[in-house]
């Protein structure tokens, strides 16, 4: 079988129709250079080349055998440049997971960078809780999570991603909802309020416990729930009030007010990228850079 030596020795003799020159272009000699092509004659079993005089012209087979030369020459191009790009992580496929809440935070300016960074990359997305992207994650049905802490440090890294404040939620007319109103966490002490699930939504639930027992305010707990937009509709309906991350600014629901509240410490709400520790996947690693660097940069 021929190898893809002769066909370049081949190629660049058709080409300038000149063994000295051919020979020049390929760094070689020109002796060495006549050899392979009459190795890869004897492997075809055809003259690929009339040498009648001085003259070199190809023949009617080394005419019809250019074409399908350049072709195999440029199909290993590309595949060498299929695995290259592999080993460093510009194609691939990589699963993505987020909370309901990153969707409205850091999902949109995730993606679009990797799209716009790694074009061969594709984002496989799945929207899951954080106790499932973690399962998921040590699995190997993920690659990638956008998780909430803690995360457990058994196989598995991280890196901080976004932190958020609390707003209050209350319906259109509720009077913490008056535009010359200030609203204080004490003004939840006593009052019916729509609250995570310790369940289905512990991080959060365990956040807001937190907040309330540091600023010693009991408020009524009338409903327990899992995704802000389910909240915020009981809120609507004028059911209770509720604490949302900034991100469900979002999703602008009628009828709900958003507003700042006194008396929370800083940007409570934590988000984490979360990834298996030793994974070798060179799509994951570009996809992970791409995301940690937004997160260093303060792009969320």
């Amino acid at each position: 079988m021929f190898t893809l030596s002769q066909l370049e020795s081949f190629v660049a003799v058709a080409e300038t129709l000149h063994y000295g020159r051919a020979a020049e272009r390929l760094s070689m000699t020109q002796p060495p250079l006549s050899r392979r092509i009459q190795l890869l004659e004897r492997e075809l079993g055809v003259e690929l080349f009339d040498r009648a005089g001085r003259s070199v012209r190809l023949t009617a087979a080394g005419q019809a055998f250019l074409g399908d030369a350049r072709r195999i020459l440029g199909l290993s191009e590309q595949a060498a440049l299929s695995v290259r790009r592999t080993l460093e992580g510009e194609v691939g496929t990589v699963a993505l997971g987020f909370t309901a809440s990153a969707a409205h935070s850091v999902l949109d300016g995730i993606v679009g960078a990797v799209h716009a960074e790694l074009p061969g990359v594709g984002l496989v997305l799945r929207e899951r809780v954080s106790g499932a992207q973690l399962e998921e994650l040590r699995s190997g049905e993920l690659d990638l999570g956008l998780v909430r802490p803690p995360v457990p440090g058994t196989g598995i890294a991280h890196h901080p991603l976004h932190r958020e404040a609390l707003l209050i939620a209350a319906p259109a007319g509720h009077p913490l909802a008056a535009p010359d109103r200030t609203p204080h966490i004490s003004d939840l002490d006593g009052e019916p309020f729509v609250m995570y699930s310790p369940a289905e939504a512990r991080y959060f639930y365990e956040v807001l416990v937190g907040v309330f027992r540091r600023a010693e305010v009991v408020p009524r707990y009338v409903h327990y729930l899992s995704q802000v937009h389910t909240i915020l509709a009981l809120v609507r309906a004028e059911l209770g009030l509720a604490l949302v991350p900034r991100a469900a600014e979002a999703l602008k629901l009628d009828g709900v007010v958003l507003r700042p509240v006194v008396g929370v410490e800083g940007e409570p709400v934590e988000l984490v990228a979360a990834w298996r520790a030793g994974d070798d996947n060179p799509a994951l690693h570009a996809v992970r850079d791409v995301v940690t660097g937004l997160a260093d940069r303060g792009a969320f």
